[in-house]
This record gives structure tokens, C-alpha cells and sequence, in this order.
């Protein structure tokens, strides 16, 4: 009857609360008293009711009761399927007083309010560094611990955290969910598309304040920086050369290993970079899509045609060091400096002549050719 009269006549004598019977005012006195008589059998864990107990022993047991309806999905505690139930409903009756955001769940509510509050209650031991949620506290702990719990069944990778180890899956899946809507190029994270976007859109948004240069990404911004710092972290452990980038590690490093990954379709040649495959496909293809602006003359590569406007400009940027004579090319530069240092290194296989360069090396065959004939 006390539940429709709302009659609680059992008083705490610790705190204001009441109760409408005796045993839930000996449980609430546990509150006070620290009381824990209901001991677990499997861990050390103790509870102040016997109900908290054996919702507890479903841990150990594994025991879900609570089935939906909907997906079939089961639940250990009820309070978890209500909660599970509003993702099939749609029910979120939890409303942010300063938005007009609305959640499932109080906890997700109490959790979003710190936005508006700026309040970061769960602190790092380790660092400086302050969260909104526990579960963000407990990710960012596996920095200081290097704890990677979540483990690629096809590789064995492991990652810190989950978000991070399905990014990775949908490397093994081939699975590309983000689709660009320009181009129709689909890419396996939000993040690069959304760098690849920068294409369409143009946009450089980080800049750097040595020159000014615009990047369109971080890394790249980064990677730029080294040059006014002159930093090169990237040690070859062959020869000590040092680089700003891994990926030019990985390619000088083919030089000593001998590697060359590229193969040519059309023919038996192989390149040690993705880059030179493709200057040599052009000779393929007969392309030739860098064009001078001052005559009609096409070029294979950029640098070809960098050579080549300098017949228009009169720059001559390699200067030897011996006389006042200058070039266009790094090469012409090298040939010339071997008039001042006598070097010959083009050799005669027929005889003991030796040549300063390749082109008066292959004239010069044509004298024993001609005599074979």
C-alpha cells in the first residue's frame, strides 16, 4: 500500500533519504557504512546487494538473458537492451538544455553537456593532457603504455585502438567507402578523401612561415620544413647518407640491394622508381606532354624542357670554376672541367685511345668499325 500512499516511513540517520521498507534502508546504509557483504566467488569483487551480485557473476558466466526482438542481439543486464532498443526506435529522450542535440543514453548526454562547459574531468597521471570521457582517457593511456590490444586476424598488426584496426581491415578487404564526388576515385579513410578533395578545390590550407609555401596536407607541410632546418632523419644504413623523407631512404636504398620493382610492360626494363617507369613508358608511347611556351617543341619530362627554355632565356646556371665559361646543362658543365683536370674516362676497347666524353668515345669507334668492313 505505501507504494500508492508514497508513504516512506523508514528514516536515514546518516543522510535526508527515506524508504518504504526496512531492507532497502539497510542496503542505502551501506552507502554510509562501506558495507559489502555479497562476495564474488570468481574475482575479489564485493557488492552492498545480492541483485548487483549476480548481474556481476554474468561476466564470469557469460549469461546474456536479455534478447531483441528486433536483431536478436542479447544483453547480460536489461538497462542495456532499453538502451540497445532506442537504436531500432530511434528514442532519444535525453535532451541538451543549451543545443537542440538529443541522445539515447544520460551518460552520452553528461558527456556531450561538457562541450558546452569545457569541462575535462578525467586527467592523465602521465601527462599534462585532460579528457571529456573516461573511454577517451583510457586511449590516450596506450600512448605512455604502448599498449596495442586490438590485433589483425589476417597479418597480425596490432593497433591501439579499434577505429584505427577496421581503417587497417579495409586494406586486406580492399574496401574504398569514401567515394569522391568529383572524380569518382574512392578511398578507404574520410580523412584521405578529404585531402584529396584539396585537388578539386585547390585548397592549400597549410602554410609555412619561413617561405610562405601552401601545402595541402600536414605531412607534407612537415616533410617542406626540413629544408630550412635542414633536418634528414632518415639514415641509410649502408652509407650513412641521410635523407628528409622514408620514401627517399627506400629509394636510394635500391642502389645497394639493386632492386628495381618497376617493370615496363612493353619491354624487359626494369626502374628503381614509380616515376622513372613512367618517363621511360613514354618512349612507348611517343607522349610528350611538357611543351615550350616559346616554340613548338614537346619534351618526355619536366627537366628536358627546363634544358631546353634556356636556349630562349640565354640562362646558363652552371659556371666552372676554372675559367669564366658557363652552360646550360650539368652535364656539358662535367665534360667541360675535364679539359682543366685532363680526366678521360671513355676508354677504347680496340685500342688505347681514351676519350673526355661518350659522343667523341662512339665517333671514334667508327674508325674500327669502318676497318672490320
Amino acid at each position: 500500500m505505501r507504494i500508492h500512499t508514497g508513504k516512506r516511513p523508514y528514516k536515514c540517520t546518516q543522510c535526508v533519504k527515506c524508504f518504504t521498507t526496512k531492507s532497502d534502508l539497510n542496503i542505502h546504509a551501506r552507502i554510509h557504512t562501506g558495507e559489502k557483504p555479497y562476495k564474488c566467488t570468481q574475482c575479489v569483487k564485493c557488492f552492498t546487494k545480492k541483485s548487483n551480485l549476480d548481474k556481476h557473476l554474468r561476466i564470469h558466466t557469460g549469461e546474456k538473458p536479455n534478447k531483441c526482438f528486433h536483431c536478436g542481439k542479447c544483453f547480460a543486464h536489461t538497462s542495456h537492451l532499453n538502451r540497445h532498443l532506442r537504436i531500432h526506435t530511434g528514442e532519444k529522450p535525453y535532451k541538451c538544455t543549451q543545443c537542440v542535440k538529443c541522445f539515447t543514453t544520460k551518460s552520452d548526454l553528461n558527456n556531450h553537456v561538457r562541450i558546452h562547459t569545457g569541462e575535462k574531468p578525467y586527467k592523465c597521471t602521465q601527462c599534462v593532457k585532460c579528457f571529456t570521457k573516461k573511454s577517451n582517457l583510457d586511449k590516450h593511456l596506450r600512448i605512455h603504455t604502448g599498449e596495442k590490444p586490438n590485433k589483425c586476424f589476417h597479418c597480425g598488426k596490432c593497433f591501439a585502438h579499434i577505429g584505427h584496426l577496421n581503417r587497417h581491415l579495409r586494406i586486406h578487404m580492399g574496401e574504398k567507402p569514401f567515394k569522391c564526388t568529383q572524380c569518382e576515385k574512392c578511398f578507404n579513410t574520410k580523412s584521405d578523401l578529404n585531402i584529396h578533395l584539396r585537388i578539386h578545390t585547390g585548397e592549400k590550407p597549410y602554410k609555412c612561415i619561413q617561405c610562405e609555401k601552401c601545402y595541402n596536407t600536414r605531412s607534407s607541410l612537415e616533410t617542406h620544413l626540413r629544408i630550412h632546418t635542414s633536418e634528414k632523419p632518415y639514415k641509410c644504413t649502408v652509407c650513412e647518407k641521410c635523407f628528409t623523407t622514408k620514401s627517399n631512404l627506400n629509394i636510394h636504398v635500391r642502389i645497394h640491394t639493386g632492386e628495381k620493382p618497376y617493370k615496363c610492360t612493353q619491354c624487359v626494363k626494369c626502374f628503381t622508381t614509380k616515376s622513372d617507369l613512367n618517363i621511360h613508358v613514354r618512349i612507348h608511347t611517343g607522349e610528350k606532354p611538357y611543351k615550350c611556351t616559346q616554340c613548338v617543341k614537346c619534351f618526355t619530362t619536366k627537366s628536358d624542357l627546363n634544358i631546353h627554355a634556356r636556349i630562349h632565356t640565354g640562362e646558363k646556371p652552371y659556371k666552372c670554376t676554372q675559367c669564366v665559361k658557363c652552360f646550360t646543362k650539368k652535364s656539358d658543365l662535367n665534360n667541360h672541367v675535364r679539359i682543366h683536370t685532363g680526366e678521360k674516362p671513355y676508354k677504347c676497347t680496340q685500342c688505347v685511345k681514351c676519350f673526355t666524353t661518350k659522343s667523341n668515345l662512339d665517333k671514334h669507334m667508327r674508325i674500327h668499325t669502318d676497318e672490320n668492313h
